[in-house]
């Protein structure tokens, strides 16, 4: 199947588009009609892997190899490969799909990342795995949602949950090691939940959406005035080096989130 285009999933009254050559990218979800993601230049929803946020100076360590990665938020590398690749469709039904690309430069490791999308009228369920094609590697992966701040009427976004710690955050927005309680917001922040993480954003009377994962780390970024961002991720920014999750030729690196939601009283479709 041709990845040149949109694919276009849907449940009920709720619209999901994917983007494959675009990092495989999440363009649109529209909930009764209502979009619910960032549009414009930075939009969407897009995939972190086979690293999450910020690595300390482009640079990790595989055993006694370090290696280096361009630095694209000098002086770290951020946010993986995987955003700026085309992906390929491996199938795509009413409400499902799936999709993948081999890894490659900058990245030194061969491998393939699998990318899936579950939709429902109630819920959608983002999976990713990463797997070696020969020698093991650290990596990360994880979800970059751009949520609207305002869906256009009523009141902004109330950001809901409850971590157990905050990675305290160093004058380089990396983590310093210490964790710290949980300090109100603005955040660009990660923290920990590690019975898994459970973040929910309410629109007063239009809707209440609920991002969960096994996965314990999650990154809230709401600095700007029009999106807020809920990041569920395999392990902290700068984790190749801190936190390393091996991929191994019997044991991939796996990562699921679910998005679900409801309407609330006085919602009404746009």
């Amino acid at each position: 199947m041709s990845s040149e285009e949109s694919v276009r999933l849907g449940a009920g009254d709720v619209e999901l588009t994917v983007h494959p050559q675009n990092g495989c990218r999440i363009g649109s979800l529209r909930i009764g009609g209502t979009e619910v993601l960032r549009q414009g230049e930075r939009y969407g929803s897009f995939p972190m892997v086979p690293w999450c946020g910020r690595t300390r100076d482009g640079q990790f360590r595989n055993g006694d190899v370090v290696h280096r990665l361009p630095l694209n938020a000098a002086p770290h590398a951020i946010h993986g490969t995987g955003r700026e690749t085309a992906w390929r469709t491996a199938t795509a039904g009413k409400s499902e799909a799936a999709f993948t690309y081999d890894l490659a430069e900058p990245w030194p490791y061969t491998g393939r990342v699998t990318q899936t999308f579950e939709l429902t009228a109630e819920s959608l369920t983002l999976a990713m795995g990463v797997e070696t094609y020969g020698t093991s590697f650290p990596a990360q992966a994880g979800w970059h949602p751009w949520f609207l701040r305002n869906l256009g009427s009523g009141e902004d976004v109330r950001i809901d949950f409850a971590p157990a710690w905050q990675e305290e955050r160093g004058e380089d927005h990396l983590p310093t090691g210490r964790r710290i309680d949980p300090l109100p917001g603005p955040w660009d922040d990660c923290f920990g939940m590690p019975d898994g993480l459970s973040v929910t954003l309410t629109w007063p009377e239009q809707l209440e959406l609920t991002v969960a994962s096994r996965a314990e780390w999650v990154v809230i970024y709401d600095e700007q005035a029009e999106a807020v961002c809920v990041e569920p991720q395999s392990g902290p920014p700068n984790g190749l080096n801190t936190h390393p999750e091996l991929v191994t030729p019997i044991e991939p690196l796996e990562v699921t989130t679910t998005w679900t939601w409801r309407r609330l009283q006085g919602a009404s479709g746009g």
